[in-house]
């Protein structure tokens, strides 16, 4: 069978298509620069290059029109007649508390992700969008929801709820929801198969470690905490995000910089973080190229990042009771060896013992700790889309 993945941002459409008999990946691609200058498809199939189509795409459904024109285009396309998608999975970012695994898409799954846009404001209007268009273009095929937040709602009370008036998570849902669902779920799953041990029996740290960063405590297969909270700007500095701060900074800035909520809610979005601190960049490459040749601000937000993962990481072991493995995932946490090698430092105090020469590895999965280590430090490459295809093709099975 065929499972078409769909993953729709603000102005950006990432897909995947498999064969999943065999897990085999077909078809992944992009659309990027939405509603802008130029706007493109981005394509690898068969072929080991990458394939760019420029086009005027104003809006999600023309991106989505012509993500599927080039599934069955004759020069480059991997399928005959769209007619071969046997279902079709969405990521959607916020699913609130009503959803705690994937499900399949009808009328009412609609209405509740519409009344989860409150609290997810920049991402749940695009998922919903791209799943409207979808049902109307394949209206006889099985779609399927997979929530950021569903493998988070195995929290605890006492790990969700904020030292606000309990009315207010009452009436409007203020809790920890958590994110990166998805990829903290593959990479447990994909652990514990390299592990050779089950899930149920392991006390797990996955560090999602990107331009967006969270970490996540996993005991015996369920998330017990998690750094992101009620929105994705909770937590760990992040490239452009905040992270965590006092509250009381927020009126702070907003009287002494004269801006509206608003606008200081972006300033933490959008301003802030990695490039904040730094002045340089976002993105770690940047950085830690910078502070090779001495830019002390670059090597400042590096150690920053890395002293609050460490800080989430011994939280988490006390959390739990102890701690099996940590698993480094996303593009900064499988590709520098620099960044995991600065947040082990330290960690042998819990039993971890990073392996510098083993470390050295980019983009692949692969066991880094030392021989004597009692903790075992692993890098797990992430796959949403491999996970969505999954819980898609699970409930095709079960529902369709």
């Amino acid at each position: 069978m065929k499972v078409l993945v769909i993953n729709c941002g603000s102005s950006s459409i990432k897909f995947q298509l498999l064969e999943m008999e065999t897990e085999q990946l077909l078809v992944k691609g992009q659309i990027e620069r939405i509603g802008m200058d130029g706007s493109r498809l981005k394509l690898q199939g068969k072929q080991e290059y990458v394939i760019e189509v420029k086009h005027t795409i104003p809006d999600h459904r023309t991106g989505i029109q012509l993500l599927l024109d080039s599934l069955t285009d004759t020069n480059y396309g991997v399928i005959d007649s769209l007619s071969e998608i046997d279902c079709i999975g969405h990521r959607v970012v916020h699913g609130g508390e009503k959803f705690t695994e994937a499900v399949v898409i009808t009328d009412e799954v609609i209405k509740t992700i519409s009344s989860c846009i409150m609290i997810a404001p920049l991402h749940n209007p695009v998922n919903l969008e791209g799943i409207k268009i979808c049902l109307e273009l394949f209206p006889q095929v099985v779609q399927v929801a997979v929530f950021d937040t569903a493998f988070h709602q195995t929290l605890p009370e006492t790990a969700y709820l904020y030292g606000l008036p309990y009315e207010l998570y009452i009436k409007y849902g203020i809790r920890r929801y958590g994110f990166h669902g998805i990829s903290h779920q593959y990479v447990t799953n994909t652990l514990a198969q390299k592990m050779g041990r089950p899930l149920e029996e392991l006390k797990i740290i996955t560090c999602h470690l990107g331009n967006g960063a969270s970490v996540d405590a996993v005991k015996y297969g369920r998330s017990i905490d998690t750094s992101m909270g009620f929105t994705p700007l909770e937590g760990l500095i992040m490239g452009t995000r905040s992270g965590e701060i006092d509250p009381a900074i927020i009126p702070f800035i907003m009287e002494q910089e004269d801006m509206t909520g608003k606008q200081v809610y972006r300033y933490l979005n959008s301003k802030s973080g990695i490039l904040g601190l730094s002045g340089l960049s976002s993105d770690f490459r940047d950085l830690e190229s910078a502070a090779r040749f001495g830019d002390t601000r670059a090597q400042l937000a590096i150690d920053v990042f890395a002293y609050q993962v460490k800080k989430y990481i011994g939280s988490y072991v006390v959390s739990m009771g102890g701690l099996d493995a940590i698993v480094f995932t996303a593009g900064l946490g499988e590709n520098s060896p620099y960044m995991r090698a600065k947040i082990c430092d330290g960690l042998e105090v819990i039993g971890a013992k990073i392996d510098l020469r083993k470390n050295e590895i980019r983009g692949e999965d692969a066991q880094v700790n030392k021989d004597d280590s009692d903790v075992e430090l692993w890098t797990i490459l992430t796959n949403e889309e491999l996970m969505i295809a999954r819980e898609t093709k699970r409930l095709f099975e079960q529902y369709g």
